[in-house]
This record gives structure tokens, C-alpha cells and sequence, in this order.
């Protein structure tokens, strides 16, 4: 059976191809946004706390590590190196190194949290770019050295800042932290890392030689674009805002430890992904990747004030990211976008 429409004639598998086009379409332009307002709307619909200003407050404060953590970790991910597994290391040698130099001052103290994290990501760039070795495998193992010789160099100790010292009041402070207005303080930190991450993607040539090594690194290399180069800067990138994240959530804790950011990296990996950065590299955004964190954010909340446990959390979230992921895959194979 046909269609008949002018002169044109529409069979019925070119009906079908329209109908999924017309979702795809749908589905790009709501994206993981399409996905929040339904929770948000279930979450209204589902308790009467749910839409209140505190508690919507307390969303965006439980995400707000990862949420610095995913700016810095798209670039990686965009850059078509899937992810930084050494994520949680970095957070916990960031951590460590800062309570260990405050002795010597704020700056100092600060100085060494981000300098730590950042030479992680330097060793990581390096590696992946010149060695050109797996980055899972290398950031992986990456990972596992750096949590022995923190356990090893630290004796397995926490490390407390002492509160009676003024580096170490200013380093327990900044978790704490309230802008005018009662704002916190590490909240519009990561609003302005998204931000920064987002017009550095977007409108700087480094973020338009990032896009064509994920998209296409033969070509950036025959363009004259140092790809090697563009490896280390995107693994520095997600270093420095692990490392800022290292330092709030060692603050929040209120001590250092070896395990401290423990399950950060697949957290991130997830939201950067739900986000709609491909894994295959050259697409994306930022502002999809903030989706992506606040989807996490949501789900996780809407669940607790349900009274759902832990296990039912861990269920219902794969769940609706098996799904998203899925919908995102079939849509952009369908649209011509994705991999066969």
C-alpha cells in the first residue's frame, strides 16, 4: 500500500523512515532536557516537597562535585578517549596533598591540591597522546598506582586539617561557603566551570580541534592540528576540575583518605554520556552534559523522598539509563548519525 501526494508516491517503509526521522528530530531537540522536566513533573506529581525551594536547593548541591567533575571529563570523552578512570585517585592525592602543605599556608595548601592533580593529568596526556596507549587501560592502572602509594605513603592515615590554624579554618570553609543570598559557594563554582567548559567548546579554536580530533583524527592530523598535543590539554582539563572537586568534597569530609571521590569516574562517565556526548567522540555539548548531572541529581532525589532504598536506587536508576542510552543510540543510528 502506498500514499499518493502530489506527484510524489510514499511507500509505506518511506512512511516509517518519516515517523522515526520526525522522532529523532523531536528527541535531538529535547534531549536529556526532554528527560528532566518528565522527572521533574513525576517528582511534582509524586511529593508535595518536591518542587520546594529547599529542596530543590539540595539537588543541586548533591550534584555539584560531579558536576565539575563532568566539565572537565566531557572534553576527554569529546576528544574520542571515552574517560578518565583515574578520577577518583586524582580527587583523593588532590585532597591529601593540600592538608599536607597547609602548614606552610593557603596558598600553598591550595597550590598543591591542584599542582597534584594536574601532574596526574599531565602523566595521562602524555601516555595516551605520544605513548598512544588505551586510555581505559592507562587511566585505569593510573588509577590503582596512585591508590597504593597513597595507602602506602600515607600508612593508610586520614589525614584532619587543623581547624585551629588559619590554612587550615580557610580549607574547611570552602565547602561551607554561602554567597550573598544564601547561595553555596561550590554550587556557582561548578556553574561557572560549566559555563567556562562550555564557551571554551564552543566559540575557542581549541574547542573546535578538539571536535575534529573526536570526529575525525586523520584529518585534524593531515589539517596540521597537533593531535598529541590536543591529548594532553583535554587530560589536564578534566585533571584541574577533578582536582577542584577533590578539594570541596576533602573540605565536606572535613579529612583526607585514599578512597576519597570512590565511585566519581562511572558517575561521571554515566552523566557525560546521558548528556549526549558520544562516546565515539566529536559530539556533544556541555549544556547537555549539565542535563546529564541534574537527570542524576533528580532521579536520586525524587527516589529518597519516595522512602525507595539504596538497592531499589541502584535498580531504578540503571534502569533510566539503560533506557536513555538506548533511545540515544537508536535515534542517531536511525538518523544517520551513529554507529552501525
Amino acid at each position: 500500500m502506498s500514499i499518493e501526494t502530489d506527484n510524489n508516491t510514499i511507500g509505506r517503509g518511506d512512511g516509517r523512515r518519516l515517523r522515526i526521522a520526525w522522532h529523532a528530530a523531536l528527541f535531538d531537540a529535547l534531549g536529556i532536557y526532554g528527560v528532566l522536566l518528565a522527572l521533574v513533573v513525576a517528582g511534582c506529581a509524586l511529593s508535595p516537597r518536591f518542587a520546594s525551594p529547599d529542596n530543590l536547593l539540595n539537588v543541586l548541591r548533591n550534584v555539584t562535585l560531579l558536576g565539575i567533575v563532568c566539565a572537565g571529563v566531557a572534553f576527554v570523552t569529546y576528544s574520542r578517549h571515552y574517560a578518565d578512570l583515574s578520577v577518583p585517585a586524582i580527587m583523593a592525592f588532590s585532597g591529601l596533598a593540600a592538608i599536607s602543605m597547609q602548614p606552610y599556608g593557603i596558598g600553598a595548601s591550595l597550590a598543591a591540591g591542584l599542582g597534584a592533580g594536574l601532574l596526574v593529568g599531565l602523566v595521562n596526556g602524555v601516555a595516551v597522546g605520544y605513548g598512544r596507549v588505551n586510555p581505559i587501560v592507562w587511566t585505569l592502572a593510573m588509577a590503582f598506582l596512585l591508590d597504593g602509594l597513597l595507602r602506602w605513603f600515607y600508612a593508610g592515615r586520614q589525614l584532619y586539617p587543623d581547624a585551629g590554624t588559619r590554612p587550615g579554618a580557610f580549607f574547611l570553609g570552602l565547602s561551607q561557603r554561602e554567597l550573598p543570598g544564601g547561595f553555596p559557594l561550590p554550587t556557582a563554582i561548578m556553574l561557572g566551570v560549566i559555563l567556562a567548559a562550555h564557551l571554551v567548546m564552543k566559540h575557542t579554536k581549541f574547542g573546535a580541534q578538539v571536535q575534529l580530533v573526536g570526529a575525525a583524527p586523520d584529518v585534524a592530523h593531515t589539517s596540521g592540528v597537533n593531535v598529541p598535543a590536543i591529548v594532553v590539554k583535554v587530560f589536564v582539563l578534566s585533571a584541574f576540575t577533578t582536582s577542584v572537586a577533590g578539594l570541596l568534597l576533602t573540605s565536606m569530609n572535613r579529612q583526607g583518605t585514599f578512597d576519597t571521590g570512590l565511585g566519581y569516574d562511572f558517575n561521571a562517565v554515566t552523566a557525560v554520556v546521558l548528556g549526549g556526548v558520544s562516546l565515539q567522540g566529536g559530539r556533544g555539548s556541555v549544556a547537555g552534559v549539565l542535563g546529564g548531572v541534574l537527570v542524576i541529581g533528580v532521579l536520586l532525589n525524587l527516589l529518597t523522598l519516595l522512602g525507595v532504598g539504596s538497592f531499589g536506587q541502584m535498580v531504578v536508576k540503571g534502569l533510566v539509563f539503560v533506557a536513555v542510552v538506548g533511545a540515544t543510540s537508536f535515534f542517531a543510528r536511525r538518523s544517520g548519525r551513529g554507529e552501525p
